[in-house]
């Protein structure tokens, strides 16, 4: 009986923590769209993807990931934007798990891998649609916001695991 509970408690944080990620993503799309720097996001859905890297496992993070870029792709933006995101999300993704599993980076650390690694993969696609020349001269400025943000997000999820982990996923794992 407490495995099943233990089971239905999962599920129902990790969809929690989808449909959170995809209105952090929403409200992404608000709050940079005034600034115009074309591609820029600070990542905050990265975040809760970040924390559930650290709560649960890879498997988990993985699935909240993708759920959260479908059903926004879905709502929110077009298949050009889906296809940006699928490629940025897997560059991230692949990155805060290689950096996680090495153990050599804080969770600070994992963020800014994440938040380069966006960038880069979302550069390149569009170096692939559009012009590589364009993308180029653009991409320092990207890789350096991306590394701010996901500073950020890194030091975020550090607090929200410190203060939420325990109630949300039954156990207090280090980061």
């Amino acid at each position: 009986m407490a495995d099943k509970r233990s089971k239905t408690k999962k599920i129902a944080t990790l969809s929690l923590m989808a449909v959170l990620s995809m209105m952090l993503s929403y409200l992404d799309a608000i709050i940079i769209a005034p600034v115009g720097i074309l591609g820029f996001k600070l990542g905050l859905a990265n975040l809760l993807i970040l924390w559930v890297l650290y709560a649960f496992g890879w498997k988990e993070a993985l699935l909240v990931n993708l759920v959260r870029i479908l059903l926004s792709a879905m709502l929110f933006t077009n298949p050009m934007a889906l296809a940006f995101s699928l490629i940025g999300g897997a560059f991230a993704f692949t990155a805060m798990c290689a950096g996680k599993r090495s153990g050599l980076l804080p969770v600070t650390g994992i963020g800014i891998l994440g938040g380069v690694f966006h960038n880069a993969g979302q550069s390149l696609a569009a170096a692939f649609f559009f012009s590589a020349y364009a993308v180029r001269s653009y991409l320092p400025i990207l890789l350096v916001l991306g590394l701010i943000t996901g500073a950020c997000n890194g030091i975020l999820a550090g607090i929200l695991h410190k203060r939420v982990s325990r109630y949300l996923t039954g156990k207090q794992t280090k980061i």
